[in-house]
């Protein structure tokens, strides 16, 4: 019978990879729509305008981010050695350092438009 740390370390290690692959999704739907918004808006001359698609873009990209950064909590959390507490820790400043820029640029674009 496989014991409860184990159980728990296998739960917590497949839900980091579930919300790595939402990750991936919400990139992969975000890339889809914003690439048929800009034909559409280039093609057919509708009236979409390109920052909206832009400020899409970056809002699902943040939105990622974040569930990344969630996955990768998940995985330390089962097996929080010092190596793998340092990565964690330069992950989540890289992260951390673009969703916040990514952010900024977000608010700045949105108060141009």
């Amino acid at each position: 019978m496989m014991q409860l740390e184990e159980l728990v370390k296998l739960i917590t290690l497949s839900l980091g990879s579930v919300v790595e692959g939402i990750a991936a999704i919400v990139i992969a739907h975000a890339i889809v729509r914003a690439f048929v918004l800009y034909i559409r808006s280039s093609v057919l001359h509708s009236t979409i305008d390109k920052m909206e698609i832009r400020l899409s873009l970056g809002k699902s990209l943040a939105l990622a981010l974040e569930f990344l950064l969630a996955a990768d909590i998940l995985r330390t959390a089962v097996a929080p050695n010092w190596d793998d507490i340092g990565k964690l820790a330069a992950i989540a400043a890289l992260r951390t350092l673009l969703n916040y820029f990514l952010e900024r640029e977000l608010k700045h674009s949105e108060i141009k438009s």
